[in-house]
C-alpha cells in the first residue's frame, strides 16, 4: 500500500509499524483522524466477455491484506467520485484520464465497470484498454481518504484476523496499473486459481516476497522485502 499525508505532493511507502504510530498519534477516541491520510489499495479485474465495451472490476474488498489491515465495504463514500468518475493511469494526475468508471456499487465489495477512451481521440487510453481486454494488464488501485478507523482488540474479538480496520473512507480516484502492491490483485477466471490454472498461494511464506509492488510516477523511497 501507498500513503500520502497532508502536505505531501506524492504517495510514498511507509513501514507498517511507523504508519500505525502515526495513526495512533492523530486518531481521536471515536476513531476519526485529526490529520488527513490518503491511501492506495489494489483492486481486481473480473472476467470480461468478448465484445464488451466496459470491464467489470472489483475496486476493493473487505478481506484482510498482507499488512493485517482491511477496508470495511459498508464504509465507502463515493458520492463525490460519481460526479467525476475519472480512471487514471498509475495514479498520475498529470496526464488526462484514460477512461471513466460506471455502475459503482457496494455489496460485500466496492465494484464498478471501466470504460476506456476511444482510439480516435486518445490512442494511449485506448491502448491500455486493449491490454486489459487481452489480459496483459489486470490490476488496478483505489485511492481513498481515511475518515474513521478501528483498532482491533483481539482479546475481545479473537476471530478477527486484521489489526486495523478502515471503517469509513472517501473514494478519491481509481487507477489502472501494471504491478499492484497486492500480488493477488489479478484477474481471476475462477475462484482460488490464477490464469495458468495453478492454485493461488495462501500462506505468507508462499506469497510473493515483495510487500509493496511498484507504481510508476510514485517516488519509491523504500523498497521493503519480507
Amino acid at each position: 500500500m501507498l500513503y500520502r499525508f497532508k502536505g505531501m505532493g506524492s504517495y510514498e511507502r511507509y513501514d507498517s509499524a511507523a504508519l500505525r504510530e502515526f495513526i495512533k498519534l492523530y486518531c481521536r477516541k471515536d476513531g476519526s483522524l485529526a490529520e488527513p491520510l490518503d491511501v492506495i489499495k489494489t483492486g481486481v479485474i473480473e472476467k470480461a466477455e468478448e465484445g464488451e465495451d466496459t470491464f467489470p472490476w472489483v475496486f476493493s474488498t473487505g478481506d484482510c491484506d498482507r499488512f493485517d489491515e482491511r477496508v470495511d465495504p459498508a464504509g465507502w463514500d463515493f458520492a463525490a467520485y460519481t460526479a467525476n468518475p475519472v480512471v487514471l493511469w498509475a495514479h498520475n494526475h498529470c496526464i488526462p484520464a484514460i477512461g471513466i468508471a460506471e455502475d459503482i456499487a457496494v455489496t460485500d465489495a466496492l465494484t464498478g465497470r471501466i470504460r476506456f477512451n476511444e482510439r480516435e481521440y486518445d490512442e494511449f487510453g485506448w491502448a491500455i484498454g486493449e491490454r486489459v481486454r487481452k489480459g496483459i494488464i489486470r490490476a488496478g488501485s483505489v485511492g481513498f481518504r481515511v475518515l474513521e478507523i478501528e483498532w482491533v482488540d483481539h482479546a475481545k474479538n479473537p476471530e478477527e484476523k486484521s489489526d486495523l480496520i478502515f471503517r469509513k473512507q472517501e473514494l478519491l480516484e481509481f487507477s489502472i496499473c501494471n504491478v499492484p502492491a497486492n500480488p493477488f490483485a489479478l484477474r481471476q477466471d475462477s475462484p482460488g486459481t490464477n490464469d495458468t490454472g495453478n492454485t493461488a498461494p495462501t500462506s505468507k511464506s508462499e506469497q510473493n516476497p515483495d510487500r509493496t509492488g511498484f507504481h510508476p510516477f510514485v517516488r519509491n523511497t523504500e523498497r521493503r522485502r519480507q
